[in-house]
């Protein structure tokens, strides 16, 4: 079975920065799309950021110019660099990668990392 471990979420003040991280770990097969989700209080859960395995991405409006997507490859892994942070984006952040079973789009969906951003 496939897992993701997520890392540095945390407390931060208005303007700081952190830099998210999820490693994959398992039999993963053709890895089509890594991405973050988000879920604030009383929000449903709404994407933040997508990378295709080619390279191409997706911002939300709401971080766009603040956030940046990227992944490694070789480790199975993806980030997500957070700066200029606000209030808003407090969530509790999900990393989710989609891999192609039998033609089948298949997502998995990591433990979620709470970030707070707050004076």
């Amino acid at each position: 079975q496939v897992q993701l471990v997520e890392s540095g979420g945390g407390l931060v003040q208005p303007g700081g920065s952190l830099r998210l991280s999820c490693a994959a770990s398992g039999s993963i097969f053709s890895i089509t799309a890594m991405g973050w989700y988000r879920q604030g209080p009383g929000k449903q859960r709404e994407l933040v950021a997508a990378i295709t395995s080619g390279g191409s991405t997706n911002y939300a409006d709401s971080v766009k110019g603040r956030f940046t997507i990227s992944r490694d490859n070789a480790k199975d892994s993806v980030y997500l660099q957070m700066n200029s942070l606000k209030p808003e984006d407090t969530a509790v952040y999900y990393c989710r990668i989609r891999v192609v079973v039998a033609t089948t789009p298949v997502d998995y969906w990591g433990q979620g990392t709470q970030v707070t951003v707050s004076s």
